[in-house]
């Protein structure tokens, strides 16, 4: 039996959903996105909330499981949203947001120059911050991480692109 299936997702003031046999849609404030429902999986929704049950079988209920963690990060999601600071540690390091690019100054010979993929809006408050913002959590995510692993923070002086709440343990350099 999954635990985490059993818990159902409440739906929020204004947050609307679409349920049929294979797909979930959910509308709210921000957007609107879709989830697929796997084979041995259904959704149902009643009284404001979204229940999911499944069919005794091999791994279905971690499906289960699964389906009611991302229904309830798309609920998240299309209320409030999702975003992922990121932080540029250097001399010199620096990213300014240019209509729908991301410029990145980050110690190459040469800028470099990062896309900014439809559905996620980033920030640039600051020289050395980013915002990726968005409301789907897997996208913002990813979106992090490609930017982060442009360059990614070194381990002797800890420069790079690191996450605003990631620690980055440094090596003891050489000795003489």
């Amino acid at each position: 039996m999954s635990r985490v299936a059993k818990r159902p997702v409440p739906l929020p003031q204004g947050v609307t959903a679409t349920v049929t046999p294979t797909l979930v849609t959910i509308k709210g404030a921000k957007g609107s996105l879709s989830i697929a429902v796997s084979k041995g999986v259904s959704v149902v929704e009643e009284n404001k909330q979204l229940s999911v049950s499944y069919t005794d079988g091999d791994g279905v209920a971690a499906l289960a499981g699964s389906t009611r963690a991302h229904l309830a990060n798309v609920v998240t999601g299309v209320t409030t949203g999702y975003e992922k600071k990121l932080e540029l540690v250097g001399v010199g390091f620096r990213a300014a947001v240019q209509g729908k690019v991301l410029n990145l100054t980050l110690g190459f010979s040469h800028a470099v120059v990062f896309d900014i993929p439809e559905g996620i809006t980033i920030e640039a408050p600051t020289q050395t911050e980013v915002l990726v913002k968005g409301i789907d959590r897997q996208r913002v995510g990813q979106v992090a991480a490609e930017i982060r692993s442009i360059r990614p923070p070194e381990p002797y002086k800890g420069k790079g692109v690191k996450y605003s709440d990631e620690k980055i343990v440094l090596k003891e350099g050489k000795k003489k």
